[in-house]
């Protein structure tokens, strides 16, 4: 029998997302959390396959969850028809320095290389290579993102994109490792493409533990909460 916990905070689509899901399910056992430190606790408990945190709030949670993995961060994996892939990060205060940014691309490669997929990572930045010289911001976000690929390519014997702005040229190309320019960037981006233009996520994917987390939105749909159980019972049959 899988157990996963589930936080349940003020939007109840996720009660209605786990009633759906047991049904399909019969190895299933939901148990359902409305306490944000109590959810923390069910992530790091042994007797619990994996944790969503549903509709309760991220911070509190987080915050608990940083006292024992202090260097945690979220990839959120978006998944449809004519696109797969992890933009990472998507955590406003993640993914901030080019050390960080390695790490999360490496963890991406192996949550990819776990599924039996092979990774196709782009580096995303804040312009154009062309448009280096317009401000020292533009300059450094370019000169972060070129040792960023080098690093990524030496480190892990991947090809790298470095796609600067161009994140439509990089899901055209069917790369499947977004790594943005910072958190506050890719927080931008998820929210863009799922909470307003309905593409279809399963959550983000916590790295940096060895519990399975998956990082849902507050915002997020029936449908969306049903892709984040599918994703966390498949990891957690894993």
């Amino acid at each position: 029998m899988i157990t996963i916990a589930v936080g349940v905070g003020e939007n109840k689509d996720i009660l209605k997302a786990c009633n759906i899901f047991k049904k399909d399910k019969t190895d299933v056992n939901i148990k359902l959390i409305e306490n944000e430190e109590l959810l923390a606790k069910n992530i790091l408990d042994k007797t619990i396959n994996a944790t969503i945190r549903g509709s309760l709030s991220a911070s509190n949670v987080l915050k608990k969850l940083k006292e024992t993995y202090p260097h945690i961060s979220r990839a959120t994996y978006i998944h449809g028809k004519d696109f797969e892939f992890l933009i990472s990060s998507v955590g406003i205060d993640e993914g901030n320095t080019i050390d960080e940014k390695l790490k999360i691309a490496i963890y991406c490669i192996n949550f990819f290389k776990k599924l039996n997929k092979t990774p196709k990572i782009a580096t995303l930045s804040y312009a154009r290579l062309g448009d280096y010289g317009r401000s020292t911001q533009i300059n450094k976000s370019l000169e972060d993102n070129k040792k960023l690929t080098e690093l990524i390519e030496n480190y892990t014997n991947q090809k790298v994109e470095n796609k600067c702005v161009l994140i439509d040229q990089a899901i055209k190309n069917k790369c499947n490792i977004l790594i943005a320019p910072n958190g506050i960037v890719g927080n931008t981006i998820f929210r863009t493409l799922v909470l307003l233009n309905s593409w279809p996520s399963f959550g983000a994917i916590t790295f940096g533990i060895d519990k399975i987390y998956i990082d849902t939105s507050r915002d997020q749909n029936v449908e969306g909460y049903l892709r984040s159980l599918e994703l966390s019972y498949k990891l957690a049959k894993l």
